[in-house]
């Protein structure tokens, strides 16, 4: 007998139809001989309504109590759809992330999960019941409520995943797989049959929006097996496993975009020893997550540093830098959100020279001024103007053939 973990977002139960859908796609699991554990977001809007509902009130909602707050969408949603796994004639019973003992860190909106305790899942399991769980959602040792993020119930299915050793991990969404770009921007994309779970990590970390990037490092991190595959059809997904030594590796398996960051530049500052150290390091400690980085030619002892953090956290993080603009004695600060950044990814890039040379030729062919560049192994990212996004997405993306196919090496 499988052990299953079986995800549905806020699309896939944006109402009472589509609830009892996924009922019957988790009672013909169940029915197959499956050990059955569900994790489900909130209904629909749901968590945007009550974050609406909070900025009615006030400007600067305390993060615990926003927490507190949009923790009790997924407790409607698990209550419903165990309800309607009762109504097609399985027992079910649905938790809180609390409950079964999801544990997280302390910080509030965006907990990472410390550590999973399975055993009242198990119990359950046993009794032969369907396990439905509230994703998105935990509690710190010392009983406050966390929420995980944008897309924190992938999180959660992945650690359960983990902690249950489960079979699979089937992630259902309003897409049918992950594509070589985002089929809104560029109608040519392509589902993949399968990528590894080292380019869905950088995937998902630069922009593509079918995982997040936590859950794909649990999958990772714990060989859980990973299939993303679409609420409405019974047709495939994309498969995302551990790497395989036998298999081929793509040169390039496909080009993201992110139009949620913001660049941040302070200007003229000392060009001096630990300097950096201390920008940085106050970001940390405001628990600011700093993306893309550059530092230009010092130029009489004063030098500007540029980095790129999410549009969510450029409040805080100009607060934080306008007193270390005064601390340091530098010249100003500049704010700019205008920008994108697209990423080409590839686990061939490794041993196949020339991608960058082939993406940089596209974007000058099409005119698009590149303003960072960053890169991994398996990744080459540029911040570019955000008015030129979907020409530079399609560009690269004819570039490298990737509506006729992977190019792939051996």
């Amino acid at each position: 007998m499988a052990l299953v973990v079986m995800k549905f977002g806020g699309s896939s139960v944006a109402d009472i139809g589509r609830i009892m859908n996924v009922a019957s796609r988790v009672v013909e699991s169940k029915k197959a001989g499956n050990n059955v554990v569900v994790v489900i977001s909130a209904l629909g809007n749901t968590t945007d309504a009550l974050v609406q509902l909070a900025y009615q009130i006030t400007d600067h909602p305390p993060a615990r109590e926003m927490d507190m707050l949009l923790s009790t969408g997924e407790q409607i949603s698990v209550a419903l759809l165990s309800m309607a796994v009762h109504a097609q004639g399985l027992e079910a019973i649905s938790f809180t992330g609390s409950q079964v003992g999801i544990v997280t860190d302390s910080a509030h909106t965006k907990a990472r999960i410390v550590d999973v305790k399975a055993g009242r899942i198990l119990d359950e399991l046993e009794k032969n019941r369907v396990v439905i769980v509230a994703g998105f959602q935990g509690v710190t040792l010392d009983d406050h409520i966390t929420t995980l993020g944008r897309g924190g119930s992938d999180t959660t299915a992945v650690a359960l995943a983990a902690a249950l050793k489960a079979d699979l991990c089937e992630i259902y969404t309003d897409v049918d797989g992950v594509y070589t770009a985002d089929p809104r921007i560029v109608p040519e994309a392509r589902k993949l049959d399968r990528i590894s779970s080292e380019e869905m990590l950088e995937m998902a970390a630069t922009g593509a929006k079918v995982l997040q990037v936590r859950s794909v490092e649990f999958g990772r991190n714990y060989g859980v097996v990973i299939h993303v595959r679409s609420s409405f059809s019974a047709s495939e997904g994309t498969w995302i496993n551990k790497d395989d030594s036998r298999m081929e590796k793509a040169i390039v398996s496909g080009v993201t975009h992110d139009t949620g960051e913001a660049k941040v530049t302070l200007i003229g500052v000392p060009d001096q020893p630990g300097i950096a150290a201390r920008v940085f390091r106050r970001l940390a400690e405001g628990n600011i997550n700093v993306d893309m980085i550059i530092q230009n030619v010092s130029e009489n002892n004063v030098t500007d540093i540029s980095f790129t953090v999410m549009k969510e956290d450029l409040e805080s993080s100009n607060r934080i830098m306008k007193g270390i603009v005064d601390e340091l004695g530098a010249k100003g600060l500049h704010t700019d959100e205008g920008i994108a950044k697209i990423s080409l990814i590839g686990a061939g890039m490794r041993t196949h020279p020339g991608v960058a040379a082939d993406m940089f030729s596209a974007l000058a062919e099409e005119d698009v001024n590149i303003e960072m560049i960053s890169t991994s192994s398996i990744k080459i990212s540029c911040v570019i103007r955000a008015a030129d996004l979907k020409k530079a997405v399609n560009a690269i993306h004819k570039k490298f053939g990737l509506e006729k196919g992977v190019v792939m090496h051996e």
